[in-house]
């Protein structure tokens, strides 16, 4: 793979209001660890076990960096004095390959100590503005137990579509979830 290649598979760099949607470094291990092992930050996610093994969010860094796949950004404020790690956000392809559709799910979390600010709806509206990898939809899927994450979707243009359940990790359990679409071509 070139340089320019593996330029062009990284996500660029995206305005976000008090912060910058930014890739992935190896530096952000540490920050990333501290939050995503929090078991609050866990729960409310599909993918992230709790506690978080030893080396897995190095993996998932490594993974991010790479470029391939589910295109992840870092939320950084530290231009405007906020942290230099404040939670991610990410857009998985729903399909590979070349004939996609263009159609991703995206995904956030955000460190607790900035629940309930407004950082996680600033890094949506953002990234759903810039729509990086083109799509025409965008799909996401919250936990019903979790109704701030509901309302950071809806405050982003995106529309209820239905109930449903998927496995979490954290919770090693099923857990009922809401459906929300965003119509963006």
């Amino acid at each position: 793979m070139t340089l320019d290649m593996i330029a062009a598979a990284r996500p660029a760099e995206i305005a976000a209001g008090r912060f910058l949607l930014r890739p992935v470094r190896k530096s952000d291990a540490g920050l990333c660890a501290m939050y995503a092992g929090d078991r609050r930050v866990a729960e409310a996610t599909r993918s992230i076990p709790h506690p978080l093994p030893p080396g897995a969010m190095e993996a998932f860094i490594t993974r991010a960096m790479a470029g391939t796949g589910e295109k992840i950004w870092v939320m950084d404020g530290t231009a405007t004095g906020l942290g230099e790690v404040l939670g991610i956000i990410s857009l998985k392809p729903m399909e590979q390959g070349q004939k996609t559709r263009g159609q991703s799910e995206i995904g956030y979390w955000v460190a607790p100590a900035l629940w309930n600010t407004g950082i996680a709806s600033e890094a949506v509206r953002a990234l759903v503005g810039a729509n990086p990898l083109g799509d025409r939809t965008i799909f996401a899927e919250v936990f019903q137990d979790n109704p701030g994450s509901a309302r950071v979707l809806t405050n982003a243009g995106f529309e209820y579509l239905g109930d449903a359940e998927t496995f979490s990790v954290a919770r090693n359990s099923r857990v009922a979830t809401w459906t929300y679409v965003r119509k963006l071509k």
